[in-house]
């Protein structure tokens, strides 16, 4: 079995889980747009891909052969780890089952996605920590516990977020 198994068994590269947009160059844009992707600007007027992708069915691209650059340059810690034999193919797929399994049971306790366009789970939860309810004690730490093996396994480690100036740590 090849490493491409791994990427066809995940899909969180595009499913909006690990992150919210995926850079475009401006020659792609237009691009993308005609391969019905929903493109975005980002802070700046910089072309982006909205995550989770229009052209991701069953965790697989439908647009593989013509994805754009940032998505062909892309590969999350665990395909590194991989690649580089630190990390054997069968426990890589555990821990994409894992993830999978973590999202699922996530998903299972929040409120249904009502949006038009679905929204990723991650996204969904962080959403619902910040809610006036918030969620149950046993779905936030669920979402922690989520957040924590897609920072391991796929970001590289923790994700740190800037404070602003004269914000206390």
């Amino acid at each position: 079995m090849s490493l491409s198994a791994l990427c066809l068994r995940c899909g969180l590269c595009c499913d909006g889980n690990l992150f919210s947009h995926v850079a475009l160059r401006p020659d792609e844009a237009d691009s993308a747009r005609r391969h019905g992707l929903d493109v975005e600007a980002l802070v700046g007027g910089a072309p982006a891909l909205r995550q989770c992708c229009t052209a991701l069915s069953h965790r697989r691209c439908t647009l593989y052969a013509e994805r754009p650059e940032g998505c062909r340059a892309y590969g999350c810690r665990l395909f590194k780890e991989a690649a580089a034999g630190r990390v054997s193919l069968e426990d890589a797929l555990a821990v994409v089952d894992r993830a999978h399994a973590l999202l699922s049971a996530l998903n299972e306790g929040l409120p249904p996605d009502t949006d038009a366009r679905p929204s990723p789970v991650m996204e969904r939860a962080r959403f619902a920590d910040l809610s006036e309810d918030g969620p149950s004690p046993e779905t936030r730490a669920l979402r922690e516990r989520t957040e924590a093996l897609l920072d391991e396994h796929f970001h590289g480690g923790p994700r740190r977020f800037s404070l602003a100036p004269g914000e206390p740590e």
